[in-house]
């Protein structure tokens, strides 16, 4: 009888223990996970031939540290691209140097030619390994996920003009052609991506990286198309999954070898939600 009770005062202690396991369970789940609210998307600006040069500036601005991802790479971290600073400036000795692979002619046409065509010109360190800096790495920024139209491109453009203290010679767009602007208190709350393609492309995932389903992709980061099989075995004792979450919640927790840290920013953990997360962990280990 005394054994009775005391077996069935271990098995209650057992069932109380882990009733409290699942409430503190469900309590972090609901309480401890802080809640994600992505950045306000761009709102479309509409432009016309009323603009402004200082408003074109102000756009290639904005476009520039938005919708271009430019800072992913061209920024004093990680070293990956290089800096920006006085770019038009340098351009037209840019296209004496017996390097240059181009067609332009002044500044302004070298600055285009180098966004939509990367290869033509690569500066010294800056080109993909084993290419002898002659193939850059950077995306034609006309193409794929970036995707810039031309007034966008002119917008870019004149930004840099300004910022070197040279005049703006790209042309005021004309008609009522529309061209995103970052910003905007009035834009509305963003849709979480429904796929894991949406969500590859509104984080920018292909600029740096090639990502399952998306032909277009960048090298400078990991090629992700094969994480699958590697992701469960790059850390001991954490699942794939959880190395996919920290690896995008906090990039330098590890770096794959052949890769510099800090070029991958460190914010994702506070735009992408928990659905899009979810949506890209099953993607990348070739889940549906």
């Amino acid at each position: 009888m005394e054994a009775t009770k005391k077996g069935n005062s271990e098995l209650g202690k057992i069932l109380g223990y882990s009733l409290f396991i699942m409430l503190a369970f469900v309590g972090f789940a609901k309480f401890g996970i802080p809640l994600v609210i992505p950045e306000l998307p761009p709102v479309e600006e509409k432009i016309t031939g009323a603009m402004t040069q200082d408003q074109m500036v102000a756009m290639g601005d904005k476009i520039f540290h938005g919708k271009g991802t430019c800072t992913l790479c061209h920024s004093p971290v990680g070293g990956r691209a290089p800096l920006l600073d006085g770019v038009a400036t340098r351009a037209p000795e840019r296209i004496k140097d017996p390097r240059y692979k181009g067609k332009a002619k002044t500044g302004e046409e070298y600055i285009r030619e180098s966004m939509k065509e990367p290869s033509t010109y690569v500066v010294a360190g800056f080109g993909k390994p084993g290419t002898n800096d002659t193939v850059s790495p950077m995306p034609q920024i006309d193409k794929g996920a970036i995707g810039l139209n031309d007034v966008e491109i002119n917008a870019v453009i004149a930004y840099f003009q300004k910022s070197s203290g040279l005049p703006v010679t790209v042309p005021l767009p004309t008609g009522a052609a529309a061209a995103p602007a970052a910003g905007g208190a009035e834009a509305a709350a963003p849709k979480p991506a429904a796929t894991a393609e949406e969500a590859f492309n509104k984080y920018g995932c292909v600029t740096c990286h090639k990502v399952p389903g998306i032909a277009e992709g960048g090298d400078m980061g990991p090629d992700l198309t094969k994480l699958a099989s590697a992701a469960g075995s790059r850390k001991p004792g954490m699942s794939g999954e959880m190395y996919i979450i920290e690896s995008i919640s906090t990039p330098n927790a590890y770096v794959v070898k052949g890769f510099d840290p800090d070029i991958m920013p460190g914010d994702f953990a506070e735009k992408v939600t928990m659905s899009e997360m979810n949506l890209i962990v099953k993607a990348l280990l070739g889940k549906k």
